[in-house]
């Protein structure tokens, strides 16, 4: 699984909306398993495609959210998407235990006051940029407990993360060689350290680069292979080696 490389989702949901069919079928396809996650971890149990109206609920949600999706608010595509899904599915759960209604062109508040349509809408925009925020101190949260099954915590990652572009390029490029390569990770997932002499063989780089960069490609390796768990994580780090 490769990470979310934030210009690649914008340049594909660039030519989706410029009215690309084949991009936007391809793209779909590519996100499956994100939208059935999202919609499984919402409802708290298993679903399969084609035979539960959820997952057909959020495919559509996933595909509103390509359409109305927006760069200029600075918010990666794959959190808003999951956000956009979660409210779909919400609006769908109401609905069906019949606890809402079609919201009118204008409602009244607690206090009998009207509520105007657009008032309706900032208060929804409100939401979304808080479940937002509150998503993405939850992954934050989620991440750092993975990195410390491996002995790394945040404020370490950041003091051994190289300042060099060709330091983190060489680094990067061993996380990537790793996440590709099923043998070398699943050592590296089983005995949660890396494989120093395998990797001097196969990358070219001496021991002391890997070593003294261990952390740093512990933790991009996890980023690449879980991008879809974490996406604002992946969507703001750069992991290209290019």
């Amino acid at each position: 699984m490769t990470p979310e490389n934030n210009s690649k989702v914008l340049q594909a949901i660039i030519k989706i909306q410029a009215g690309d069919q084949q991009a936007r079928e391809d793209f779909i396809n590519e996100y499956k398993p994100f939208v059935a996650k999202t919609a499984m971890n919402l409802c708290k149990r298993p679903l399969e495609w084609g035979q539960k109206d959820e997952l057909s609920i959020a495919l559509i949600a996933f595909n509103s959210a390509i359409d109305s999706y927006d760069a200029r608010k600075q918010v990666p595509f794959l959190p808003y998407a999951k956000v956009v899904i979660q409210n779909r599915l919400k609006d769908f759960f109401r609905k069906s235990s019949r606890l809402s209604l079609e919201v009118p062109f204008e409602s009244e508040n607690v206090e009998g006051k009207i509520i105007s349509p657009a008032e309706i809408q900032a208060a929804w925009d409100d939401y979304r940029d808080r479940t937002i925020e509150d998503e993405r101190q939850d992954e934050l949260a989620e991440f750092e407990e993975l990195l410390s099954s491996y002995g790394i915590n945040f404020e370490t990652l950041v003091e051994v993360s190289p300042k060099h572009r060709d330091s983190r390029r060489t680094l990067l490029h061993i996380a990537d060689y790793i996440s590709s390569h099923k043998e070398i990770f699943n050592h590296l997932m089983i005995k949660k350290q890396l494989p120093v002499s395998e990797l001097v063989s196969a990358v070219g780089v001496n021991r002391k680069t890997i070593e003294r960069g261990r952390k740093f490609i512990i933790a991009s390796v996890l980023v690449i292979h879980y991008a879809h768990q974490f996406p604002y994580i992946s969507s703001y780090i750069n992991l290209s080696s290019n």
